[in-house]
């Protein structure tokens, strides 16, 4: 593979398991990242939401990060309207502290689940309107202390976390590029605006001292495994899981009425967020995923494969790196 591979954890509470089961699956699984020669292992933050345990991002990092060596591990990312700059600085800069050179960053401005939880977090809507300038003072906390500087990340200043902005539409892609900073792009569930929103991105990049050209992670799925058609039905239960995701409750439907939404109108828009998946068996997702590395103008592609169980997403991201040859 011709550009970097990472991994992109949901932490999923499956059917029947447990929190600490999840936990447990994400800690073998970063420890198999690391060994098979994927870049990052990232979370991302979610609140009220049954079926993702990912909600304590930072704690859940350095979780990972005790129990691995040299593999980067991060957010993808922190929902920074949902938190004040300088907590975030000072969790991130505890993690870079503890683990030097191997904690990432990543920035979003959605507040990662609904309004009642907006308000069980003491937020607005309206939050997410400062989300320029809170990245631009989450940066200025990072960086290096400032004669004067009146508020210090107590450990955070300093330690130049790296920072990524995340983004499913043109605004993110111009604000990375304004402020001279990666990009990542969420085009494993919103897919639609990928091509417009990397080429904006690109074409206004302005340079930073830290990044003089621009970087583009785009995310997607995956699902291999030994055999096209075994691949296909753990596709076929990433749909029925969305259809589930869909409901008031949020959690999962039977097979039987997952396949009922299906095959309504909602069931178009459930595959059209997996659009940009790699489904099938190693040779097949290896070309599958060069084809979308170019199509997305990627310098890195994140994989997000949420499967049935968690012996099942093992496999698929064993069978990946076996794929593309990332170790080698």
């Amino acid at each position: 593979m011709s550009v970097p591979v990472s991994v992109l954890d949901l932490a999923t509470v499956r059917p029947g398991g447990s929190v600490h089961e999840t936990f447990d699956a994400s800690v073998a699984l970063a420890q198999d990242a690391e060994r098979w020669g994927y870049r990052r292992y990232w979370f991302a933050e979610h609140h009220n939401m049954p079926t993702i345990a990912s909600s304590a991002t930072a704690v859940l990092i350095g979780h990972i990060a005790g129990h691995t060596s040299t593999i980067r591990v991060g957010a993808g990312g922190i929902m920074l309207p949902n938190h004040s700059p300088l907590v975030i600085a000072e969790q991130f800069g505890t993690l870079e502290t503890l683990y030097p050179g191997r904690i990432d960053l990543g920035l979003g401005r959605a507040p990662g689940g609904d309004m009642a939880m907006l308000q069980a977090l003491r937020r607005h809507p309206g939050d997410s309107d400062r989300f320029p300038q809170d990245v631009v003072e989450l940066q200025s906390l990072l960086g290096p202390d400032r004669p004067g500087q009146v508020v210090r990340a107590t450990p955070g200043t300093g330690t130049e976390v790296p920072l990524i902005i995340l983004g499913s539409s043109l605004f993110g892609a111009k604000l990375a590029a304004a402020l001279g900073l990666p990009y990542s792009f969420a085009s494993h569930f919103a897919p639609n605006a990928l091509v417009d929103a990397v080429s904006a991105y690109r074409r206004e990049y302005q340079p930073s001292d830290k990044h003089p050209e621009p970087y583009v992670i785009a995310a997607m799925n995956v699902f291999a495994a030994d055999t096209d058609a075994a691949a296909h039905e753990l596709y076929h239960s990433a749909l029925r899981a969305n259809a589930g995701r869909l409901t008031r409750s949020g959690l999962p439907l039977s097979d039987e009425d997952a396949d009922v939404v299906l095959a309504s109108p909602a069931g178009e828009q459930i595959r059209n967020m997996l659009r940009y998946s790699a489904v099938g068996s190693p040779g097949t997702v290896r070309e599958q995923v060069e084809q979308f590395a170019t199509h997305a103008q990627a310098d890195e592609i994140i994989v997000a494969s949420n499967t049935p169980t968690a012996d099942t997403r093992h496999r698929s991201y064993e069978l990946l790196a076996q794929a593309l040859e990332l170790a080698g």
